[in-house]
């Protein structure tokens, strides 16, 4: 019988749910409460209440139940609110939000104490829910804001981008162009014209893969059946720039993909050009996470960028995905622990996962 519903109170010692009570672990909050018998309250998993006697414990699937049960809400924990980690997500979540709407990007003092929590704190939270500093969230909405800009403006209009984007001055955002874009401004806006990217086309256990470099680093991993498609895609991907094909230092490089492909154990240590947007990048660090052999659900990685409602916009940021295995959204699977939607071939995601988890 499901614990969830049986009807009657089940020892503590018989419930695979009593672990995370003891544990008082916050992701267990919302998934079911449990009730004391002697003391009439029931409790959100997380609560900081001193421990129960076992044999006096109850679980229920939800508050409802509870109070169905005659059980009345803790008043430390409050299980009809919002959970701790909810209310923290509400609040960098609003934080985000200032980042992404100022001219300029606020400074942490600023945040932290809109958010009431002390600079240090502040900074600590915003990292572990979004996946990156205050800083670099703040940077990676700028890249966004000025590639956005770029690609509207009219010819000549690459200061008036830069100042849309929220600089102070031109010099500042030519200070860091290069890591924003992989290119100069004017460049990115020619589809990357006078941009060399050296690439080859190589064979492995899965098929043809093409490997791509920008002078930022690994542009593109692309696995396939044909090699000529794989060409066309990277050609439609940078309309403008010179795609030059590898010398023999370049098969070298080939050569390190390859074999990271057919044992991903082994790492790749080469430098990668990750271009995406602020969500996008938050996705792909995630999924960087998740060590060979192991996998996450959508609603995992969701969960664990401080969005556990944008299931689906995790699903596109892995579908965004160019670099093949390097970003390994292949480990990312269905809630019932089947694959499906891998850019490669749903084949391709099935045997790069038993070659992990069999090596």
């Amino acid at each position: 019988m499901d614990p969830l519903t049986a009807p009657g109170p089940l020892s503590a010692d018989q419930d695979p749910r009593w672990p995370q009570v003891l544990g008082r672990d916050a992701s267990a909050d919302g998934a079911f409460v449990y009730a004391v018998a002697t003391t009439g309250v029931y409790c959100r998993p997380s609560c900081p209440s001193r421990r129960a006697n076992p044999r006096n414990v109850r679980f229920f699937k939800d508050p409802a139940a509870a109070q169905a049960a005659g059980f009345r809400p803790c008043l430390r924990c409050q299980p009809l609110g919002p959970s701790p980690v909810e209310r923290s997500t509400t609040i960098i979540a609003e934080a985000c939000r200032r980042i992404e709407a100022a001219d300029a990007p606020p400074k942490l003092d600023e945040l932290a104490s809109d958010a009431g929590m002390s600079p240090w704190h502040f900074h600590r939270r915003f990292k572990a829910v979004t996946g990156l500093t205050p800083r670099a969230y703040g940077a990676a909405h700028q890249a966004r804001r000025v590639r956005s800009e770029l690609e509207a403006a009219e010819s000549g209009g690459v200061t008036e981008a830069i100042y849309g984007a929220g600089f102070s001055s031109s010099s500042r955002f030519y200070e860091r162009s290069d890591g924003m874009l992989g290119m100069t401004p004017t460049q990115f806006r020619r589809g990357g014209k006078d941009i060399d990217i050296r690439f080859a086309v190589g064979q492995c256990s899965l098929g043809a893969i093409l490997v791509a470099l920008s002078p930022r680093g690994i542009c593109a991993i692309s696995l396939g059946d044909d090699a000529g498609t794989l060409v066309r895609e990277l050609e439609d991907r940078f309309p403008a720039a010179s795609l030059i094909g590898g010398d023999s230092a370049f098969e070298t490089l080939v050569g390190q993909v390859v074999g990271f492909v057919e044992a991903p154990r082994m790492g790749l240590d080469l430098p990668l050009d990750v271009r995406g947007t602020a969500f996008q990048q938050r996705v792909w660090q995630a999924l960087r996470d998740i060590p060979a052999g192991g996998t996450a659900t959508y609603a995992d990685v969701a969960a664990r960028i401080g969005d556990a409602k944008a299931v689906r916009a995790v699903a596109r940021a892995c579908a965004a995905n160019t670099l093949a295995v390097a970003i390994p959204c292949h480990r990312v699977v269905r809630s019932d622990g089947t694959s499906s939607g891998y850019r490669w071939g749903v084949e391709r995601k099935r045997r790069l996962l038993k070659t992990e988890t069999e090596g």
